[in-house]
């Protein structure tokens, strides 16, 4: 019997010295793959990208991105909980398949709480709420007035049912007591193009994708929805400042891997990430995008990502809202 148990003692601590050593390793064994969960050119990539180069000088590996678009980022997400949770397999999270889009399934592919290790938020962003430029609304107030006594014409678009940019139009619903109805199409750039085109009233996506057009003289922005106001649109006022701050949300993007990730290496790119981000050319880049570098550690962005997954499934239930199979 103690024969048995020294060779079981001795088996763990080898086993033990082993994951250490490989976790002090880490990442030299191979390049880091960095899942992207939407097509290249969005805002998604946009940040992968940013972060792409100084992150992988600072690891001293190199990171190649993969993309694996498709389901409002849930195939990502998804392919990500089948990974190792060795550090070599991680994800360019955001808000859709993070806090929204699983709760819209029957049933949900992955609960996004707890089958994730959360390694540091790169980003936070308001929302901007736009309509072309020969509407009547001035302001986002103005436009609910106009969408009130136009019920016939008034629509929202969005980037597709379960978005973000589709929720955000059911808490402009929610929190004016109106019934908008929801048009959706395949992707924000198409979604955009048929509201400078007239088919529809109002988008509320991200400023990566609209800030263009809102320059270029094609799109009024009505509204911002986080805390603040964007530095980009200083003339543009909050939701809250217009009497609807019901309407208060942000759009998040960080780095995750998958859940169990030894301690030392979810640090380590923590800290490393913080870094990154704190390099004022990568901040000047997502300022000139219409987000903001808002770095959060492994733990403060777990719990952030909680907060904002017991918002959304909150609304998603209050709405009853479901995607189609």
């Amino acid at each position: 019997m103690a024969i048995t148990f020294k060779h079981w003692a001795g088996a763990c601590a080898l086993a033990l010295l082993s994951t250490v050593a490989s976790a002090q390793a880490w990442p030299a064994a191979k390049p880091i793959r960095l899942i992207v969960g939407y097509p290249p050119g969005g805002g998604i990539d946009f940040a992968a990208r940013t972060v792409q180069v100084p992150l992988q000088q600072a690891l001293g590996q190199q990171i190649v991105m993969d993309y694996k678009p498709g389901a409002s980022g849930m195939i990502a997400a998804t392919e990500l909980t089948r990974a190792a949770p060795d550090g070599y397999t991680l994800l360019l999270a955001n808000t859709g398949p993070f806090a929204i889009a699983p709760y819209l399934q029957k049933k949900m592919p992955y609960d996004p709480v707890r089958q994730f290790t959360y390694i540091g938020q790169i980003s936070q962003g308001s929302y901007i709420a736009v309509t072309r430029p020969d509407h009547p609304a001035k302001d986002l107030r103005a436009w609910v007035e106009w969408a009130r006594s136009h019920k016939a014409e008034a629509n929202f678009a969005s980037g597709g049912a379960g978005t973000s940019t589709h929720l955000n139009g059911e808490l402009m619903n929610q929190a004016t007591g109106m019934n908008v109805t929801h048009v959706p199409y395949k992707g924000s750039a198409p979604a955009i193009q048929d509201l400078i085109g007239g088919q529809t009233q109002l988008l509320i996506d991200a400023g990566t994708v609209l800030l263009p057009q809102i320059r270029g003289g094609k799109l009024r922005a009505l509204a911002v929805t986080g805390p603040k106001r964007d530095p980009q649109l200083p003339d543009v006022p909050t939701v809250r400042e217009l009497g609807l701050g019901a309407m208060e949300s942000v759009g998040f993007q960080g780095l995750v891997g998958p859940a169990g990730m030894p301690r030392e290496v979810t640090e380590r790119l923590s800290q490393e990430l913080a870094r990154v981000l704190a390099q004022p050319d990568v901040q000047a880049k997502f300022v000139a995008a219409g987000a903001e570098v808002h770095s959060l550690g492994s733990a403060d962005f777990a719990a952030f990502v909680k907060g904002d997954n017991e918002k959304w499934s909150r609304l998603i239930r209050d709405r009853q809202l479901q995607l189609a199979d």
